[in-house]
């Protein structure tokens, strides 16, 4: 079928045939509204269906593709009231019997004499060698298989899209259409840089015929979304080169008396960030900078210079943080560095406040409030940037005139990426840690090790440590069943290891008010260990807790698994972090090596970038 010859890239979703308005809104849910927004739906991996044999040729146990002809197909029930179908195939070389479970409709879809293609592991049923539930493709003459055959492409399911859909559908738009496919780029730069012309690489991204294809397809897209980030950050930065800040700059005299009231001394690189932002916000345009620090870096005091100064100038500040958690832990510092010379008010999602009362406002989303207003905002602070979409940061931003923007990340992101993707930011990095934090000690503790690092954790907290027990998944997982749950893991350890110790569960479904008691408690020295999903890796800071077990490491990135020990060796005490992992192999222990021979965060998100290609 050849579609349409009036579509193009730019026509609307349901323009193409075979599209209804139920699928259409599935499409659109998943920020699909285009034709190019379809074809720009790129796969997230392949799976390996090359493996084609004969009949003949096939072995218990293997998967295999193959193409033949259907004898025949009928439908039985068993003993205990399963549907079964039952076809058998020829191919020429021998026959072969299939059999799938549960599935009728097979029965009008699948007709002798149709030749059709099969993908499916090679099982036995009834003392055969037998296809079991494979996936099948009928044969198209003027068709390769898209199913079934091939390096077939994966597509992520959101929202109820069928994979099978969406490869017919871009299958489709790319070989059987009459569309045409203008590339943004000529073709000497394509020359230059090496890279495939835009249908070449939709066809090679979506349906490549071995992974090198894919590989250079991928290359030239993400050169295509490097190249309009670069473009749209130098826009908007031409944008607000005509927009006037207030200049919020604080004298040298007063700066360094708050530095000498702080209870502790500054390092080098806060030193070094905090003349950066007065020198920005000593300007008549508004900044935009993002402050890049370690956990436990001392990003906070940092900002709190920049607030000070915008308080003294007469203008209110306010300062978003992800979490309810997080921002009452903020409103507690801030008010311990700034004193009582300044009115600091709350905002989170249980607590609102008038922010006209206040010259600073700490906070949650609940900041977004359209209700909230803001007489004289002269400058934002967001922690944990990444955590809130670009439509959020910009929202809060234009609660005010044309205020400054500090946003803070203690995720560590190489600075060459941060240019990147942050291309209309000024960058400050915290690479220091205060003087009197040690390092962490790390290790990666095998399976016959675990009862001795059991043993370890009890002594520990005999003299009057916490530790912190970290799981991936809430709930048990169907598909994949070796790694432990938080929830499972509690109760196996509270029944089972720490009989004497008072264990707290703490997750991401318990309620705001649940999570805020378990941590008060932990905090108040209540709970001796906190079993706990990733939920802990920003925010919690409890410097009595002084070891960080992680369950299944394997299965995070290695700059997440920074942030999680992150949470230790906040105190003076020596602190350790010890990496549980379900394979044990050599891969596996090469990265998690990298995460016990630092302590960089930057060196670790490049290692992190550098493996993961």
């Amino acid at each position: 079928m050849v579609l349409d010859n009036k579509l193009s890239l730019d026509s609307k979703i349901d323009k193409i045939p075979g599209i209804g308005s139920i699928l259409a809104s599935k499409l659109r849910a998943a920020e699909i509204s285009t034709v190019k927004e379809l074809l720009y739906f790129f796969p997230f991996r392949y799976e390996d269906l090359t493996n084609f044999k004969k009949i003949i040729e096939v072995e218990i146990g293997e998967q295999v593709s193959l193409q033949a002809a259907l004898w025949q197909i009928s439908k039985f029930k068993t003993s205990s009231g399963k549907t079964i179908i039952k076809a058998t195939i020829n191919d020429g070389s021998a026959s072969l019997d299939i059999v799938w479970f549960n599935q009728d409709y097979l029965l009008s879809v699948l007709k002798p004499n149709q030749i059709i293609n099969f993908s499916g592991k090679i099982g036995s049923f009834g003392r055969k060698l037998t296809l079991v539930n494979p996936t099948y493709e009928i044969f198209k003459a003027n068709q390769s298989p898209i199913h079934t055959q091939g390096l077939v492409p994966i597509y992520s399911q959101s929202n109820g899209l069928g994979k099978k859909f969406l490869r017919a559908k871009i299958y489709q738009l790319i070989y059987k259409s009459e569309l045409s496919f203008p590339d943004p780029f000529s073709f000497e730069l394509l020359k230059k840089e090496k890279l495939l012309d835009l249908k070449t690489a939709l066809e090679k991204i979506h349906f490549p015929k071995n992974l090198p294809e894919a590989i250079d397809a991928r290359k030239r897209f993400a050169f295509e979304e490097l190249l309009l980030l670069h473009l749209a950050n130098e826009q908007r930065k031409l944008q607000k080169s005509n927009l006037l800040a207030p200049k919020l700059y604080t004298g040298k005299e007063t700066v360094e008396r708050y530095k000498q009231s702080l209870p502790f001394q500054l390092t080098s690189s806060q030193n070094e960030a905090i003349e950066q932002i007065l020198s920005d916000l000593n300007s008549d345009k508004p900044m935009n900078r993002l402050l890049q620090g370690e956990v436990g870096s001392g990003k906070t005091v940092v900002s709190s210079v920049a607030m000070k100064a915008c308080l003294d100038r007469g203008f209110q500040a306010t300062f978003m943080a992800p979490t309810e958690i997080l921002a009452k832990q903020h409103y507690q510092t801030l008010q311990a560095f700034l004193g009582s010379k300044y009115r600091l008010g709350l905002a989170t999602g249980s607590k609102k406040i008038n922010f006209d009362s206040c010259d600073l406002l700490i906070g949650t989303h609940a900041l977004l409030n359209q209700t909230l207003s803001f007489s004289k905002l002269g400058l934002v602070v967001i922690d944990e940037q990444q955590r809130f979409g670009v439509s959020q940061r910009l929202s809060l931003r234009e609660k005010g005139k044309r205020p400054h923007f500090l946003t803070m990340s203690a995720t560590p992101i190489p600075r060459t990426l941060a240019l990147t993707f942050f291309g209309d930011l000024e960058i400050s990095q915290l690479s220091e840690l205060p003087s009197n934090r040690k390092r962490i000690k790390t290790y990666h503790v095998p399976k016959i090790k675990r009862a001795k690092a059991y043993d370890f954790i009890k002594k520990q907290i005999s003299l009057g440590d916490q530790a912190y027990l970290i799981c991936p998944f809430i709930e048990p997982s169907e598909s994949i069943e070796t790694v432990k749950s938080v929830t499972e893991e509690f109760e196996y350890l509270k029944e089972n290891i720490f009989t004497d110790i008072r264990l707290g569960l703490l997750h991401g479904k318990l309620k705001a008010s649940e999570k805020e008691s378990i941590l008060t408690d932990f905090r108040a020295g209540s709970i001796d260990m906190l079993i706990s999903t990733p939920v802990v890796e920003v925010g919690i800071d409890v410097p009595n807790a002084t070891i960080m077990v992680i369950e299944a490491a394997e299965r995070f990135g290695l700059s997440s698994l920074h942030q999680l020990r992150g949470r230790v060796g906040r105190g003076n005490k020596q602190s350790f972090c010890l990496i549980f992992t379900e394979k044990d192999d050599e891969k596996v222990l090469k990265r998690l090596k990298i995460l016990q021979e630092s302590s960089d965060g930057f060196k670790i998100a490049e290692e992190d970038l550098r493996i993961r290609g």
